[in-house]
């Protein structure tokens, strides 16, 4: 087996690996630096668990080769830590709201719900179902889901205010 030298910017660190070009990224994720909160469901992705984002869009990472990485930008859910360890208001809105139930789909949601906010800081339903409609849940019934996007959409513009009143 050839191994091959890859560069990227993981959770905002520099990380340059070997790996088997015919690994995908979850698993170089998942196995190569430990970074286990990017779940597995489907590995055909179609459940959505798996989803990080890749230069700032959400993918499924079980179906992305990790040569796509080179030169990336790679966001986990571990990612989302900022300083001392607080969580994202993202995080907050979802434990807020009790939309984190079992937890496996959470980490890939999540992440999607960044994208979107990222993109359009006070999303529609239509735009959140959207979003949302390449992640399976068998606990919440996705309302929760809905729910902590319209808090963590309010949480980011009270934090933005702010900072911009300082």
């Amino acid at each position: 087996m050839t191994m091959r030298t890859i560069s990227c910017v993981v959770n905002g660190r520099e990380r340059t690996l070997s790996i088997d070009p015919n690994r995908t990224l979850a698993d170089m994720l998942r196995k190569d630096l430990a970074l286990t909160g990017t779940k597995k469901g489907c590995e055909e992705g179609e459940c959505g668990a798996c989803t990080v984002l890749l230069n700032g869009a959400p993918v499924n990472s079980c179906i992305v080769p990790a040569m796509k990485a080179d030169g990336a930008d790679i966001v986990t859910i571990e990612g989302l830590e900022g300083k001392d360890g607080e969580l994202h208001p993202i995080q907050e809105a979802f434990i807020e709201v009790g939309a984190v139930q079992c937890g496996f789909c959470t980490p890939g949601v999540i992440l999607s719900a960044k994208a979107l906010l990222d993109a359009t800081p006070a999303p529609t339903r239509d735009e959140v179902a959207e979003e949302l409609s390449g992640h399976l849940c068998r606990c919440t019934g996705y309302l929760q889901f809905y729910e902590a996007l319209e808090l963590a959409s309010k949480k980011i513009a009270e934090r933005r205010d702010q900072k911009v009143a300082v």
